[in-house]
């Protein structure tokens, strides 16, 4: 990488808002991405990626059930205190 040489401070300063500028979209990026997974992890969405392989197995009424109830299952596990 070539070196950049600058004739007066008002270029190195404008270079350095363009890099802060950078860092902050970088930054949000990755702010959002973080957010959208978060989102998309939840009991029932790793209860139905659990369940996809088993479509065929499992009748609708198990599958409905399990739906419904391994969520709460496992936020209680997730949540419980230690020693309880």
């Amino acid at each position: 990488m070539e070196t950049k040489k600058y004739s007066s401070y008002a270029a190195i300063e404008r270079d350095l808002e363009i890099l802060k500028i950078e860092k902050e979209i970088s930054y949000q990026k990755l702010v959002l991405s973080f957010q959208k997974t978060k989102e998309e992890i939840t009991p029932e969405n790793i209860v139905s990626g659990f369940l996809e392989p088993f479509k065929i197995d499992i009748p609708n009424s198990v599958k409905t059930i399990l739906k419904t109830v391994l969520p709460y299952i496992i936020s209680y596990v997730i949540n419980r205190k230690r020693g309880d």
